[in-house]
């Protein structure tokens, strides 16, 4: 297993109108359908005792996909999303959205904190401000690619289907996600204070729930 590496992808490079963009966009949707991975949030966040009352915030929120599928399983939840692009047109008004650069915005206390897809674009390094976003949370849900070879194997199943951007932008993905371990290994100090679960699920998923202690 190699070391985690963060490079470019080229949808973050295309603007948002592109149609190499549009349509890798939409591939993404489907592959992130077909990985479960907001079904496996959406049952996290129905196990019992989950803080979701005091709020759930998403970081990375992107097209609000999942900001919905929350709000319409958990409607009396206040639902936020956190993204560098402006507010959907089609987000329901209750749910709130803060558009911005994380890093630059002062981090707010929640129930759950929620990530799709979302950490594997920074360097371990880059992340340190995300330490503070998490220390204002009581619960940690997070959705990541698992970084193995069995994953890239995967995905050359679906090439056929994909578009070259999205092709690209999956591999480099993979080799800037996580395995198990890796957490404890970079901040020791959070198995003091936090219960850490995780997983790395076919196919090529590695997920993770942090409950305070």
């Amino acid at each position: 297993m190699a070391e985690r590496r963060v490079e470019p992808e080229w949808l973050d490079e295309l603007p948002a109108d592109d149609p190499r963009a549009v349509r890798s966009r939409k591939e993404l949707r489907w592959i992130n359908w077909l990985m479960g991975n907001e079904r496996w949030i959406l049952q996290q966040l129905s196990r019992p005792n989950m803080p979701l009352q005091q709020g759930i915030i998403e970081l990375g929120a992107g097209q609000g996909d999942l900001c919905r599928a929350m709000h319409r399983r958990f409607p009396t939840s206040p639902v936020t999303g956190l993204d560098l692009q402006s507010r959907p047109k089609d987000l329901p008004t209750c749910v709130e959205w803060i558009a911005g650069n994380g890093k630059n915005i002062a981090p707010r206390p929640c129930g759950v904190l929620v990530m799709n897809l979302f950490l594997h674009h920074f360097t371990d390094e880059q992340l340190s401000w995300w330490r503070a976003w998490v220390e204002l949370a009581d619960v940690i849900v997070m959705n990541e690619p698992l970084r193995r070879k069995s994953s890239h194997g995967w995905g050359r199943l679906l090439w056929p289907l994909l578009h070259d951007v999205t092709r690209h932008d999956m591999h480099v993905s993979i080799d800037a996600g996580f395995v198990r371990g890796e957490w404890a290994a970079l901040w020791p100090e959070l198995r003091q204070t936090w219960q850490i679960e995780e997983w790395e699920q076919w196919p090529g998923a590695f997920r993770s729930i942090w409950r305070r202690k």
